[in-house]
């Protein structure tokens, strides 16, 4: 690989994340202002749900806020929420997402299908997984540790000033977005764009299995990555479908962080996994786009 190749995949990653500077910042700018202004009413309204947990959690985890699944984590680790409304949520939750679809200025029709189609599927998961598991709910206050999460995963949602806050998710995705791309660019240089999209896309069981893989990385990297590879057409939509549902951000890292029983994390953990791998690979097979 010559010296000018490398060079030219850098200028163009540059200018590419360039691009999306201040989409980013102004849709980081309205998310942090929603999760100052709605995060603990979407707590209380998702411990107050009871049976219709699965809906709330559904509904409310497609609206873009700090430390959701964390919450939800630490909600069924005291036992306050059910396994079904905890996988709502889960599949459901877009991260890092949303921010990218809008600042690369997807259409709003395409964003809304996708955000749908990911609340539907938590949903009804949510309430098929709750008839099979019926667990006792222990109504007793948990402690949460959000705040405590979100520093230690970047987010500082619980911060003062929100644009401070919306500058450090910009500043972190930009980077992520930076050296994607710049790899991105170098494996189409070396192996060719067709060949790379062949190899990542077009195959009904392997894409959405490694996507799911990939969406199960507990930290925001992953939705970034595979929305950019989805954006990039590298990925076919059942493939990011699958890595979309199964990443639910930080909310397995504290599953596995604040629940004891390390058993019943797996189980859930293969739980997504399994659900999220066989919505994207009915979407690949229906040959379904957004």
């Amino acid at each position: 690989m010559t010296l000018h190749v490398v060079e030219h995949a850098i200028r163009h990653a540059i200018e590419d994340g360039i691009k999306v500077l201040p989409f980013l910042f102004v849709t980081y700018l309205v998310m942090e202002y929603i999760e100052h202004k709605a995060g603990k009413k979407a707590e209380q309204a998702i411990k107050k749900a009871g049976s219709f947990g699965p809906l709330i959690g559904g509904v409310m985890g497609i609206i873009p806020q700090c430390g959701f699944s964390a919450a939800a984590s630490n909600l069924y680790a005291g036992r306050i929420i059910t396994l079904g409304t905890l996988l709502a949520v889960f599949l459901s939750t877009s991260d890092e997402m949303l921010p990218i679809l809008i600042s690369e200025q997807v259409s709003i029709s395409a964003i809304g299908k996708i955000l749908a189609v990911k609340a539907a599927i938590g949903i009804v998961a949510g309430f098929l997984i709750d008839l099979i598991f019926k667990k006792q709910l222990h109504q007793e206050e948990e402690e949460l540790r959000i705040e405590h999460m979100c520093d230690h995963e970047h987010c500082h949602c619980n911060e003062g000033k929100i644009g401070r806050s919306a500058l450090k998710h910009t500043l972190q995705i930009f980077f992520f977005i930076f050296v994607i791309t710049l790899v991105l660019n170098l494996l189409i240089e070396m192996v060719g764009e067709d060949a790379l999209a062949g190899i990542l896309s077009g195959k009904p069981v392997i894409g959405p299995l490694v996507a799911g893989l990939v969406g199960l990385i507990p930290n925001c990297a992953a939705s970034v990555v595979i929305t950019q590879l989805y954006l990039e057409g590298m990925l076919s939509a059942g493939a990011m479908l699958a890595g979309l549902l199964v990443g639910a951000g930080v909310g397995v890292l504290v599953l596995f962080r604040v629940n004891d029983n390390l058993k019943e994390n797996l189980k859930i953990t293969a739980i997504l996994y399994i659900i999220g791998v066989l919505a994207g690979m009915i979407t690949e097979t229906a040959g379904l786009i957004w």
